[in-house]
């Protein structure tokens, strides 16, 4: 049976030691904290080649006393030595909660967090975007690698499949722009007018702009949450383990997708929002069909066209890498999934606003007005 923990003190070789023996585990260090707490004699070293036994809370008794005198400890065998380099490495001191700052600085705290976040946000984007542009180069470079059928699968869930939803919403839109129109320019008698407003506003703005706000709530989403439970469920770490590029296989063919299908649906929901105000237009205000196409193809120049059809891509790139770099950031629990999807549809709804903003104001400047 092993003794209970003691220590000693003795010279030897020029040096205060502190000798440590019997068995230094909970059941039988006894009052040993309490007697080296009283201890204020010299130590220069600490030596344990006579310790029987040590488990956490010796090592920790011992490693604290070290640690407070500044000595260094001896005669650990490996597994001792083992356990205090663990108990070391949890020596982390506990940061205490500072004095609670006014109301106004908290807020001003809260700004200042927001913002350093949201722009690591934008920096973390952009690499991941470079990276995607990378992927890109190197499928170009050896097209064996495309996944051809994970980029059509994609273009089934991103396109395909949203046509009904889409094409209601812009039907609807159509609708209420002409009805609003109507009654705004029947003050001046001008009903005549809406069809410039259904078509301009349509191909230039509306069409494409709803159809991203749309996708990015559908695709973007799922584009996280699909890459976020990969991540959690380490499908994407055993891709890699086999030699498999998850940029290549995972973000790529979804991003393609989301580039190619944004254009054609674009261009689609435009479509059907001239139908959705040409229909309430020959309701209610007696405009027949034929009428109102030759009327659309009078007043609505082809740079507006052009304008949707730029906008689109870029739109589509923005959502599909915004959802797959949320996707890719989830680590920890299942709750990261639904705060990155959140975080993506979020952040590309913002971000294809703000783009539409600037290509507002890039077209105005080059005269596509």
């Amino acid at each position: 049976m092993s003794a209970s923990a003691d220590f000693s003190h003795d010279r030897a070789d020029g040096g205060d030691v502190l000798r440590f023996t019997g068995n230094l585990s909970l059941a039988h260090v006894g009052d040993l904290p309490e007697r080296l707490g009283a201890f204020d004699g010299p130590v220069s070293r600490i030596d344990l080649s006579q310790v029987d036994r040590i488990d956490t809370v010796g090592a920790w008794l011992v490693h604290r006393f070290a640690r407070d005198r500044d000595v260094t400890i001896e005669g650990l065998n490996p597994d001792s030595q083992h356990l205090f380099d663990q108990v070391a490495a949890a020596d982390d001191p506990v940061v205490r909660k500072g004095k609670a700052l006014s109301p106004p600085l908290r807020v001003l705290e809260e700004i200042g967090d927001a913002v350093s976040g949201s722009a690591r946000q934008l920096l973390g984007l952009l690499g991941f975007m470079g990276a995607t542009v990378l992927a890109f180069l190197n499928v170009l470079r050896h097209p064996k690698r495309f996944r051809f059928n994970a980029t059509v699968q994609r273009f089934e869930v991103v396109g395909v499949s949203a046509l009904g939803i889409i094409g209601l919403m812009s039907f609807l839109i159509g609708m209420v722009i002409a009805q609003q129109g109507a009654v705004q320019l029947r003050q001046f008698g001008a009903e005549v007018f809406t069809i410039n407003l259904i078509g301009r506003l349509t191909f230039r703005e509306l069409g494409v702009l709803m159809t991203a706000i749309m996708v990015a709530g559908r695709s973007g989403s799922a584009f996280a949450a699909q890459l976020g439970t990969m991540k959690l469920t380490e499908e994407i770490d055993a891709m890699r383990t086999i030699g498999v590029s998850p940029m290549e296989a995972l973000v790529l063919p979804r991003v393609i997708a989301a580039i190619v299908m944004m254009l054609l649906l674009g261009f689609y929901a435009s479509i059907i929002a001239i139908i959705g105000g040409g229909l309430l237009s020959w309701a209610q205000l007696g405009i027949p069909p034929i009428t109102f196409v030759t009327r659309i193809r009078e007043v609505v120049p082809i740079t507006d066209l052009y304008i949707g059809l730029i906008k689109a891509p870029v739109f589509g790139a923005i959502i599909g890498i915004a959802g797959c770099f949320h996707g890719m950031q989830v680590e920890g629990d299942a709750e990261q999934v639904g705060g990155r999807t959140t975080a993506a549809v979020v952040q590309a709804i913002f971000l294809v606003i703000v783009l539409d903003a600037f290509f507002a104001i890039f077209f105005a400047w080059i005269g596509w007005i």
